[in-house]
């Protein structure tokens, strides 16, 4: 059937919205590094640097614009997620799950695994030599603006998370 231009064509345009709505109110375009990455290891020391690793890489891959600070900052939360992941579910969790998702202005990881029990973050004690591991996270986060969180899955685990911001900050 063909339009004479009396009826509006309800045909979706490519990006899937109908041709009536205005350029300005379309969403816009995804940005060519934002998306959403997700792997499995198992619950086994080498999987830290090997998480670590993978999310230096695919950062690097996909060109995220993530200063050398923000990456080192989350390479350093990657380690702390999985190594908790390792040390902490793996009698539970045989595997835990390493995820990426980037979108215009964040980049959020996480580590999860199918332990029910949900860590705390601890306070400095200059006498232990561990423990501190979530801490350190939330601090990292704290300081480039982001966040983090434990959340509980369907399943009965954890995902444990962080979103940092790709532009710092600004100082006062």
């Amino acid at each position: 059937m063909e339009n004479d231009g009396r009826e509006s064509d309800s045909r979706p345009a490519d990006d899937g919205l109908p041709d009536r709505v205005p350029m300005e109110q379309r969403p816009p375009d995804p940005l060519p590094y934002e998306g959403v990455w997700r792997f499995t290891a198992p619950a086994a020391d080498a999987s830290v640097p090997q998480a670590r690793h993978a999310v230096r890489d695919l950062l690097y891959r996909q060109g995220v614009p993530a200063s050398p600070d923000l990456v080192d900052g989350l390479l350093l939360i990657v380690s702390e997620l999985a190594t908790n992941a390792v040390r902490h579910a793996a009698v539970l969790s045989p595997t835990l799950a390493v995820e990426v998702a980037v979108g215009a202005e964040w980049v959020r990881v996480s580590v999860e695994d199918n332990h029910p029990y949900r860590p705390t973050a601890l306070e400095a004690d200059h006498g232990r030599t561990g423990g501190r591991g979530l801490l350190l996270v939330r601090e990292i986060a704290r300081e480039a603006g982001g966040v983090c969180d434990i959340e509980h899955t369907a399943s009965g685990g954890k995902v444990v998370w962080a979103a940092l911001p790709l532009t710092p900050p600004q100082m006062p």
